[in-house]
């Protein structure tokens, strides 16, 4: 299998970036693209469980855009052949000080493009080392 092929993983580099300026800008449509229309779509997030499109487009719709701003770090993505990678950061919000996010994603090939097809994220107490 080839690992981290450098073309593959510039276009899911690429994805990734796309879909960090859509959170942080709260560019609903853009956020929906990118993730499988599929009720096999499955996203974990820190309040909520969210199985298949349709319930993550709700979540999406409903959510608050105020305090969506973020700073990433330690991000890291390892792509597995042409067709799939995971795509792992970091996060922190001026809203949630003391506090460091983690959020994981599935990322596959589709006919569409690259798509998220499982995504979580969580919250933690930051412990200075």
């Amino acid at each position: 299998m080839d690992i981290d092929h450098p073309d593959v993983k510039a276009e899911v580099e690429a994805a990734f970036a796309a879909y960090e300026t859509a959170l942080v800008t709260n560019d609903v449509p853009t956020l929906e693209a990118l993730f499988w229309d599929d009720p096999r779509t499955i996203r974990y997030g820190i309040g909520e469980n969210l199985y298949g499109m349709d319930a993550i487009r709700a979540f999406r719709r409903a959510r608050s855009p105020v305090g969506v701003e973020r700073r990433i770090g330690e991000t890291v993505i390892t792509t597995f052949g042409r067709d799939f990678a995971t795509a792992s950061t970091l996060f922190w919000r001026e809203s949630h000080p003391g506090k460091v996010g983690r959020q994981m994603q599935s990322w596959a090939r589709l006919p569409e493009g690259w798509r998220v097809v499982a995504a979580h994220v969580s919250l933690i107490d930051e412990v200075s080392a």
